[in-house]
């Protein structure tokens, strides 16, 4: 700040300079001082001397006068003769005479009519002395040229101010921005220990060549399922080769990179969502969170490359993509279905789950569920991925840590309390009911995409027949809340006893009233115990 500072005041010093030069502090133009102070002299004695009352004529004679505008171009007056001059805009010069009767005079001693200012646009001698005292125009042309020198100056020194003034600000505006992205990348910074120089110290286990991330997971997080210690993931991250982008998002984009050979996903967050990736590496390293069901998280680190800082985060790679994307591609069978269904309830009850103890876990709302937002193993099972919206549960002071975050959840998904502004914010069970909503409209994708044998139907995104690709809140309130339509559940899902169980589960999932839809436990349960009847068939 202090280098801000003295560009101020460096800037400062240059614009008056500038005014110096370009007008003066007077108005005038360089090289002209005397000149232009003996037109000033001039002009103000000559305003003095037009401006004393002239002579009234004799009561018994009418004065005679020049006049512009009569038809025999004199008129006559007991007043006064008068000419004027005025410049216009242009510059050119107009000349009209004429006479003022005497009750025109206001006040008789010092008549307004024939006093001048200094404005210089209009010149006015009144005479009286003798009969067409107005016929020669006494005024002095040169008050003309020194009006408009002393005008295209004037104008000369606004603008040099101006242009000066607008110089400051934009490099005020710059150094500040400048400062504020140092702040971030310092704040970003304090968070992550310089790994090339702890890296040196005898007391940090250096990475074999063969070690797996695997092993590091095992070896460093000590059980506790909170991802790895922060120097590990700056090491990871330091030496990850990005290979190709394989998904772009609001967030960013997802490239697919290779560390010792393994592949991993690496989420690079652009500098405007930096809310969202403090918030999903702080979810990711909750206690006791890592699941089979649950994106892996690998580490957290940001590039800052003088320019900008990117904000990476590197999770494991599924190279199927996202249930959407996988949805699209392919169809499933009832094994497949029920596998795909159960592994994302449980994984969303392992969220949810509040674990009590030393080193339990709070309960987690997800708050963005969808089917982008959900990843296809290569088992055919899914593991549930961005954190970013993720709210937590805090038993010690019974709140709900929302962060602000100018992201709010897909409009498609979301529940009808979310929707018209009824949801209770301040209780965790609100978050996760909103949760369940979104994930029966995740069965009605999957199950729509279920071969049976007698083929299936095209997949197609919730409400697709309802709202146009990208609908407005508004339109999916009017939809959900008012009309509170759901999407269309084929009659021939009847005749599969899978998919006629998944019907209903899909049903209890999206009640309109939040209380009395299922919990994602019981989905888990319900689910569990359906992949359990092998004798249940299509």
């Amino acid at each position: 700040m202090e280098q801000l500072r003295w560009l101020v005041l460096v800037l400062c010093g240059v614009t008056l300079v500038n005014a110096f030069q370009d007008g003066g502090v007077g108005g005038l133009e360089p090289g002209t001082d005397d000149q232009s102070t003996t037109t000033h002299s001039a002009v103000s004695e000559h305003l003095t001397d037009i401006n004393r009352v002239p002579p009234t004529p004799p009561e018994d004679k009418l004065l005679k006068c020049v006049c512009s505008d009569c038809d025999t171009g004199i008129c006559e007056t007991d007043g006064y003769c008068f000419v004027t001059v005025t410049i216009d805009t242009s510059g050119e010069t107009q000349i009209y005479k004429n006479c003022f009767a005497k009750n025109e005079l206001v006040p008789k001693d010092r008549p307004f009519l024939c006093i001048n200012t200094v404005s210089y646009e209009k010149f006015v001698n009144c005479c009286g002395d003798a009969d067409f005292c107005n016929k020669e125009v006494t005024l002095p042309y040169q008050m003309r040229g020194a009006s408009s020198v002393w005008k295209w100056s004037d104008l000369a020194l606004a603008g040099a101010v101006a242009m000066s003034l607008l110089l400051t600000v934009i490099l005020v505006a710059v150094m500040c921005y400048w400062h504020h992205r140092k702040q971030r990348s310092e704040r970003i910074r304090r968070g992550f220990p310089d790994v090339e120089s702890i890296l040196d110290r005898s007391e940090v286990p250096l990475m074999g060549p063969h070690t797996t991330i695997r092993d590091f997971i095992e070896l460093t997080s000590s059980g506790s399922g909170s991802g790895l210690p922060l120097l590990v993931q700056r090491s990871i991250a330091r030496q990850i080769q990005l290979i190709e982008i394989i998904g772009k998002g609001r967030f960013g984009e997802v490239w697919r990179g290779r560390w010792r050979g393994e592949y991993v996903a690496v989420k690079i967050f652009s500098s405007r969502d930096e809310r969202s990736w403090f918030r999903e590496v702080e979810i990711y390293q909750t206690v006791m969170l890592r699941h089979d069901n649950l994106l892996g998280f690998i580490a957290a680190d940001n590039k800052d490359n003088g320019t900008w800082t990117q904000l990476w985060l590197v999770t494991d790679y599924h190279e199927n993509g996202s249930l959407f994307d996988y949805l699209m591609r392919y169809t499933v069978d009832t094994a497949g279905m029920i596998r795909m269904a159960l592994s994302i309830a449980t994984g969303l009850a392992h969220l949810h789950m509040d674990i009590m103890g030393n080193k339990g876990k709070p309960a987690i709302a997800h708050r963005d569920l969808k089917s982008k937002n959900i990843l296809v193993k290569s088992n055919g099972t899914c593991a549930i991925a961005d954190l970013g919206l993720a709210v937590r549960y805090d038993s010690a002071t019974d709140t709900v840590d929302i962060v602000p975050n100018n992201r709010v959840g897909t409009k498609r998904y979301l529940a009808p309390e979310c929707l018209d502004e009824s949801m209770n914010m301040d209780h965790i069970d609100s978050f996760k009911r909103a949760d369940v909503y979104a994930l029966g409209l995740v069965y009605w994708e999957i199950a729509r995409r279920c071969n049976t044998g007698g083929g299936c139907e095209e997949y197609q995104l919730p409400y697709y027949d309802m709202v146009p690709n990208d609908p407005t809140i508004e339109e999916m309130r009017k939809v959900v809340c008012i009309y509170k339509q759901r999407p269309i559940i084929p009659n021939k899902w009847q005749s599969c006893e899978d998919l006629r169980v998944m019907s209903k589960l899909m049903k209890e999932c999206w009640y309109h009233n939040a209380g009395a839809r299922l919990t994602a436990l019981r989905i888990k349960k319900t689910l569990a115990n359906l992949g359990a009847h092998d004798d249940l068939k299509c």
